[in-house]
């Protein structure tokens, strides 16, 4: 079985975060581990409390997990301490990790700040450069290319201007100030853009973070770039359009949706 590492911060709510990486992976066929790089006190309504772990921890949770089952396949999440990235840079090109990810974690979907500037620094400086392909909102894109992204067309060059800086692999996601969920991929391979299938749920909670836990799943077994950001988006629309609806707020997703057989099964 292949392999696949989340380093990112726990979801006590579970739709977003470690949790639903390690749904995302289980259910896209790959074995999931973790490393945390936070705990969070969260619900559908919110996030009250945030508390990160110390570098030696991360560090001491990195190692343990390289130490006996290397990963096919890592993503990077919600990191806000310039310490913390560079104990996942160190560690990750210590290790020689391949197929790295880092969903950039920066702006909320409310447009709040969750990083510091001297964070964004050191993970332009030190992590983006060994990224294999980084997935970027809107916000973040706009962040990361110094450009105002209005549109389509301004997605394409602002991916450009990450990868001419990075040189890794973009993956701009829209829905953020654009009406459209398509998103725009520049690789090594070309352009090419992945048309969302509009589906009227209001429970979109995680998202992000089940996209590129979804992606590196499929890049951990063994496939091209485009060809896992295809299935990861057909994923996607598949766990929204199985129409879960828990909690008061923006709920999450169905990971599960096509998990069945006797241990699935509900008591008569």
């Amino acid at each position: 079985m292949r392999t696949a590492l989340t380093i990112a911060g726990s979801d006590s709510c579970g739709g977003a975060g470690i949790q639903a990486d390690i749904k995302t992976m289980i259910t896209n066929g790959v074995y999931a581990m973790s490393a945390i790089t936070a705990l969070t006190a969260q619900n559908t309504t919110g996030v009250t409390s945030i508390m990160e772990v110390t570098p030696k921890f991360l560090q001491e949770q990195i190692d343990a997990i390289f130490a006996d089952i290397v990963p096919n396949a890592t993503k990077i999440g919600m990191v806000a301490s310039s310490n913390l990235i560079e104990v996942i840079a160190q560690r990750l090109s210590f290790y020689h990790a391949e197929n790295i990810i880092v969903d950039p974690v920066m702006v909320s979907t409310s447009g709040a700040r969750l990083i510091c500037e001297e964070a964004v620094s050191v993970l332009k400086e030190k992590l983006l450069p060994i990224a294999h392909l980084i997935t970027p909102n809107i916000p973040e894109a706009e962040i990361l290319s110094g450009i105002e992204v209005h549109n389509k067309e301004d997605m394409v060059k602002a991916a450009i201007i990450i990868n001419n800086s990075y040189g890794c692999n973009v993956l701009i996601k829209g829905g953020h100030n654009i009406s459209d969920a398509d998103d725009f991929l520049l690789s090594e391979n070309g352009q090419e853009w992945f048309y969302g299938k509009r589906i009227d749920n209001p429970n979109t909670h995680g998202t992000g973070c089940t996209l590129s836990s979804a992606i590196v799943s499929n890049l951990a077994k063994g496939y091209k770039i485009n060809d896992a950001v295809k299935i990861a988006k057909d994923y996607i629309s598949d766990a929204l359009s199985s129409m879960l609806d828990l909690g008061k707020g923006r709920g999450p997703m169905n990971h599960a949706f096509n998990i069945c057989g006797k241990y699935a099964e509900e008591a008569e």
